[in-house]
């Protein structure tokens, strides 16, 4: 049995859906962008310049515009927050579907080599009882060359010395 003569099931192509394969949308690349930059230090080092500057701003002047509690600094948070999550979630939502896509792949293609190797061990079994055969042949062949050498040496036997 020669290698040109295994075969091997081939990997079928999978093609994602076709709203993750093509181009992202416009709002897909901007929550995409929000969302990297939302969660990166960058974010969290400027926010919190912003905010201290806000602070100090507001404590030191004589005619403040948000002055304690910053109830004006506490409603952009919370409208930043309000805007920044969501956005952030439809991103999270994209990353999670391609996962899922990339999980379904590697599942596929595990399942094939799976499938490869059981048939190479298939294929070594049959070797190998091929192999058990000829042995047993050949065994066979030696006990009755055995059989005709110990025959021949017996005193009476009919081989010529």
């Amino acid at each position: 049995m020669t290698r040109s003569s295994w075969t091997f099931p081939s990997l079928k192509q999978h093609t994602p859906p076709p709203s993750l394969s093509g181009e992202p949308t416009l709002g897909e690349r901007v929550a995409d962008r929000v969302a990297s930059f939302g969660g990166s230090w960058r974010f969290i080092g400027l926010f919190a310049l912003i905010i201290v500057l806000w602070l100090i701003a507001n404590s030191m002047a004589r005619a403040p515009y948000d002055p304690y509690p910053f109830i004006l600094l506490n409603l952009v948070l919370s409208c930043l927050a309000a805007l920044q999550a969501p956005i952030i979630m439809m991103s999270q939502n994209r990353q999670a579907a391609r996962d899922r896509l990339e999980a379904q792949h590697d599942y596929q293609v595990n399942l094939i080599a799976e499938e490869q190797v059981l048939e190479i061990h298939r294929k070594l079994d049959e070797m190998r009882a091929m192999q058990i055969a000829e042995l047993v042949t050949l065994q066979r062949r030696q006990m009755e060359l055995l059989e005709v050498i110990q025959a021949a040496g017996k005193p009476g036997g009919d081989a010529k010395r």
